[in-house]
């Protein structure tokens, strides 16, 4: 099926309905269309596959969104999807799709001994260790002050801050972060118990690693909300 500029006309709002109809029904249909678009966004968000073409109907890059955001093959290309790729990369994925840090956790009553010793033991670079209660849901960040008496207080000395549930779109997981001008945040599942720490290195890590010209999902797969 051949669509040639299907969306061109349509004002930002029904065209964004549409869109997202759109890829509902070609998660169920699967039908190989041939998308017709001028706009870099739309051919990212509808697209498993982008041919970009220049003057004459010479292709400059045929790729992966991610590989054409990542690595764009020539300075026209680079031109073409903006200065903004690394951001629009991150809109194509969730929180569930990257390595998260394992934080070092502490208990209300817990010697503050034992929480010292997971924090240097800790392969992370969070300062300081998670509260949580019994059911992993968490707390706050325990302070210096709060690891300086001998057992865990019941209410942490710093707030918990933003906290990011799986399912959410890491452009979105990373303007929390810089929004509440911290570097890292609890990120946890769909009944809030924490699975892992995200931090804007582990996003700069990944955006850096070949891993970050990879697609891990399909056009119908990708967040679109």
């Amino acid at each position: 099926m051949l669509m040639d500029e299907p969306f061109g006309a349509i004002d930002p709002i029904n065209r964004e309905r549409l869109q997202n109809e759109f890829l509902r029904l070609q998660a169920e249909i699967q039908k190989t269309v041939l998308f017709v678009t001028h706009d870099i966004d739309e051919a990212i968000k509808m697209g498993d596959r982008i041919a970009v073409m220049r003057e004459g109907g010479r292709v400059e890059q045929y790729a992966t969104p991610a590989e054409l955001l990542m690595a764009p093959a020539t300075e026209f290309v680079e031109d073409f999807v903006g200065a903004d790729r690394a951001l629009k990369r991150l809109a194509l994925m969730r929180v569930s799709d990257i390595n998260l840090w394992e934080a070092p956790l502490a208990h209300v009553g817990q010697a503050t001994a034992e929480v010292r010793a997971k924090l240097d033991a800790a392969d992370v670079e969070v300062p300081f260790p998670l509260l949580v209660d019994g059911e992993r849901r968490p707390l706050g960040w325990l302070s210096e002050r709060d690891l300086a008496v001998d057992v865990v207080p019941g209410k942490p000395d710093s707030p918990l801050g933003p906290v990011l549930e799986l399912d959410d779109v890491m452009r979105d997981a990373l303007a929390d972060l810089l929004q509440h001008e911290t570097q890292y945040a609890p990120v946890v599942d769909h009944r809030g118990r924490i699975v892992g720490v995200l931090s804007v290195e582990i996003i700069s890590e990944f955006l850096a690693s070949p891993e970050a010209k990879t697609d891990e999902h399909s056009a119908v797969e990708r967040p679109h909300d």
